[in-house]
């Protein structure tokens, strides 16, 4: 009895515990706005529960930023000007000679800045890790939000590792690139934003921010056939520029929604004197990301299940048996769901 007021107290914060789903009738409906709301609303606990994994289990990127912010650097003085410490031995020793006291007027002016320290080089090298953990959190966080989004029973924890052993050895390749990609093409379009002087210049910066969008648009569609498919990361690269644009007009919406989500994030920020600065940090560690990837999710689930599935079901039974099958959920629910009960203590 004790352990049950237990569980009972507790089950807000078990991410074990199977929810309710989708509804029946939700799940008939098409994969449009009406499904998401009632979807969202209905697990917005394990959507939670999602966000608490995708902030953990890339924490190494903590570390790269505040290397970066500068909390771990050393706060030293500094001449404005290079010439001071170039011409400085030439001159008298004596500070209070006229020459000197000019040359100090104009030269000596000091400033502050910060230098590395031991701690900076630690936390860079803990933050280097965050290309290893990327692609498979974001493997893992896709199964459970794919199978949020078809109204499915999930079970976030045991999902979530469920779909990395299956997937890791594809995930954590895909995750370097997909993580390289992600701060490169940003930290370029932000040099040339500082640097559009000429006719190069600003055509390299509109070529960078097409590549950036078109990214962000395969990103929808990367993880999902990864834990849906057997397929090579090259021709999951493919699929997914083509999705990104057989699907250019739920991309669009979902990029219109978490285009809402970051301007609240904004407004948290930078209203009202600093007073809604708490829920501008709570947010994203809270339910932000979660909620955006879930997003890109619903989108993207729609027309891979029109162009692959759904035609991959209707082929089906006229496959040999000597094919080996593209499809990556090769064991029923029903084993699926016995096998995170066993692992539950589930009866």
């Amino acid at each position: 009895m004790k352990d049950q007021n237990l569980r009972k107290t507790f089950r807000l914060y078990d991410p074990a515990r199977e929810g309710k789903g989708i509804s029946k009738s939700a799940s008939e409906l098409p994969m449009g706005f009406r499904r998401f709301f009632i979807s969202f609303r209905d697990n917005i606990g394990k959507l939670v529960s999602v966000n608490i994994i995708m902030v953990l289990g890339n924490f190494p990127l903590l570390f790269a930023i505040a290397a970066l912010a500068g909390y771990t650097q050393n706060d030293v003085s500094l001449p404005v000007s290079d010439l001071f410490q170039n011409v400085r031995p030439l001159l008298t020793l004596n500070e209070t000679d006229a020459l000197s006291l000019v040359f100090y007027g104009m030269e000596g002016m000091q400033h502050q800045t910060l230098t590395p320290s031991i701690a900076t080089y630690v936390f860079y090298g803990i933050g280097v890790l965050f290309l290893f953990t990327f692609g498979v959190v974001n493997v893992g966080c896709a199964y459970v939000l794919r199978n949020l989004a078809q109204g499915e029973p999930v079970f976030v924890w045991t999902d979530f590792w469920y779909a990395v052993k299956r997937n890791y050895k594809q995930a954590i390749p895909m995750g370097i690139i997909d993580a390289l990609i992600c701060v490169l093409l940003p930290y370029n379009i932000y040099s040339m934003l500082l640097n559009t002087t000429t006719f190069f210049a600003s055509f390299m910066l509109w070529s960078n921010i097409f590549i950036f969008l078109a990214f962000f648009f395969m990103r929808y569609y990367i993880y999902v056939q990864m834990v849906t498919f057997k397929l090579s990361i090259f021709k999951i690269i493919k699929n997914s520029l083509i999705f990104s644009l057989l699907g250019i007009k739920r991309n669009l919406v979902a990029f219109l929604g978490i285009l809402i989500g970051v301007i609240l994030e904004a407004i948290f920020i930078f209203s009202f004197g600093g007073l809604l600065l708490p829920f501008a940090l709570a947010a994203p560690l809270i339910l932000f990301l979660s909620l955006f990837a879930y997003m890109k999710v619903f989108a993207a689930y729609a027309k891979i299940d029109q162009y692959m599935i759904a035609p991959y079901k209707e082929s089906a039974p006229a496959e040999t048996e000597t094919e080996e099958p593209i499809m990556r959920d090769d064991v029923t629910e029903r084993e699926r769901l016995a096998e995170i009960k066993r692992k539950n203590n589930i009866e």
